[in-house]
This record gives structure tokens, sequence and C-alpha cells, in this order.
């Protein structure tokens, strides 16, 4: 039964995120451009793996955040 609970758990995370991509009228194909952008603008600055970054949109209440996660190299 916990196994059903987890993936329940995640189908609504998944659902989630598809509606702030709805509500933010922001594509898949333009949050990977995005991202594919922002990379090629921070690795002239910084080191990191592109690989390794992520972009989200996340939602509080009625506020929208693009959130990104970029792990600089050592």
């Amino acid at each position: 039964m916990a196994k059903k609970r987890r993936s329940g758990k995640r189908a609504a995370e998944r659902l989630q995120v598809i509606l702030y991509h709805d509500r933010a009228k922001i594509s898949p194909g333009t949050m990977q451009a995005l991202k594919d952008e922002l990379v090629q603008v921070i690795v002239k600055h910084i080191d990191v793996n592109p690989d390794m970054v992520s972009i989200e949109l996340s939602q509080d209440g009625r506020n929208q955040s693009l959130v990104a996660d970029i792990p600089l190299n050592n």
C-alpha cells in the first residue's frame, strides 16, 4: 500500500508541474530553450556541468517562480 501512496504522490507532483507550465504559458520546448540559453551564458563566466542544470516552475499560493538549480564545479 505504501507503494501506491508514493506513486500517487508522484503523479500529483507531475500534474502540478504541468499545471504550472499551463498557467505560465510556457511549453516544454520553451523551457528547454530557456535552459539551453541560460547554460550558454553561465558557462562563459562560471565552471558548471550543463547536464546537472535544472530549471523548473514552482508556485507558492498565487506567486509563480522560475527556479534554477545550477551546481558549480569545484
